[in-house]
């Protein structure tokens, strides 16, 4: 898994984080962020939901202090951020209604200029000079993602379209011309300080346009999204889930039909750096940007014991390391969901207990 060039080192730079919106974003920030300094926590990842923080349409954009704005949550977040020594990676992911037509958050805009001037206003409150509304300079934010798993039609709709009687891909174009609108943003309002990475794909996809709920699968995205012409960006995010609870971080998923998998999990994300060499080169930077594994209880269905999900953490981590290209591996969740039907991948139960995770966690990085 995540193999590497021959005679590469491993990664010297690779850091750790979690991701857990309920927690960090929208938590209380004295609980969990001395928690989080407690895990040896080096990342957060934070969504930064444009259908949130600009709920309106801004008179003029590129403002950050445009009053349609409502930056609190974020500006909360890195500030504390910053006092416990924990860098923020920002995700900008959700269409606000007067940007797509009234349509839904996971559609893109109609116009892709809004989102590249939401993008700026960002980049320049968060670029390391900005003052708050309390007069405190905020914090520079140095890493951006560009939306979340853009190949699930959860998050990024309609997947496919047809043109002159055949399928395209069409969460590849739209998100496309999203990367690069992100990235110039980012690079030209910081100057290149700061990385931007785009693809924040999810492990699978069902490559069928005519199903009921068609879904593009990681590597078949990729290439959609080369020809698509996205360019410029710094990393390349992948989430590397599991598939089934039986499945260790060093498991390939299994073949169907005799034909390669179309799945990138962590066991063969070899797949996925070599494609992502072919098409764009050695230099663009790979984040995992989620991962984790869910446990029994409370999920009979997908979780597997505490001591695996321990265990899996630690082999995760040191596949992840075992790759120099690789620079972060962020877990998902902090704390499990309420919800059976969300996810119980965190290092505490819903209740606040401590599973071995926990500990694993802390110890991850020596």
């Amino acid at each position: 898994a995540l193999a590497a060039a021959p005679g590469a080192s491993a990664s010297k730079s690779i850091q750790t984080g979690l991701f857990d919106d309920a927690q960090i974003l929208w938590g209380n920030p004295d609980k969990v962020f001395p928690m989080l300094k407690s895990l040896d926590t080096q990342l957060i990842r934070v969504n930064l939901y444009w259908n949130i923080g600009a709920k309106r349409r801004p008179a003029n954009p590129l403002n950050p202090n445009d009053e349609a704005y409502d930056w609190s949550p974020w500006d909360r977040a890195v500030q504390y951020g910053s006092q416990y020594g924990i860098k923020v990676v920002l995700s900008i992911v959700g269409t606000p209604p007067w940007a797509n037509g009234g349509a839904a958050q996971n559609v893109p805009p109609t116009n892709v200029l809004d989102l590249k001037k939401f993008a700026q206003a960002a980049a320049k409150r968060y670029g390391g000079a900005f003052e708050g509304s309390d007069g405190r300079t905020l914090p520079a934010v140095r890493s951006w993602l560009v939306w979340n798993e853009p190949n699930n039609p959860v998050f990024l709709s309609p997947q496919y379209r047809q043109v002159a009687g055949k399928w395209v891909i069409q969460s590849a174009v739209a998100y496309a011309k999203m990367c690069n609108a992100v990235v110039a943003a980012v690079h030209g309002t910081t100057g290149g300080a700061s990385k931007v990475a785009c693809g924040v794909t999810s492990p699978r996809g069902n490559n069928d346009p005519g199903s009921s709920r068609p879904s593009v699968s990681p590597l078949a995205f990729l290439r959609a999204l080369k020809a698509a012409g996205a360019k410029g960006f710094d990393a390349y995010a992948h989430h590397p889930y599991y598939g089934k609870p039986r499945e260790t971080p060093s498991t390939p998923p299994p073949t169907i039909g005799g034909a390669k998998p179309t799945a990138v999990t962590l066991g063969n994300f070899d797949a996925l750096v070599g494609e992502l060499t072919r098409l764009y080169g050695g230099k663009v930077r790979i984040w995992i940007t989620e991962y984790g594994y869910q446990t029994r209880p409370p999920d009979a269905q997908f979780g597997v014991t505490y001591a695996q999900q321990a265990a899996y953490m630690k082999q995760a981590y040191a596949a992840a390391k075992a790759n120099p290209r690789v620079d972060m591996l962020l877990w998902f969740l902090l704390r499990d969901e309420v919800r059976l039907e969300g996810w119980q991948s965190g290092l505490l139960t819903a209740s606040g207990t401590k599973k071995p995770a926990f500990a694993a966690f802390q110890k991850l990085r020596g």
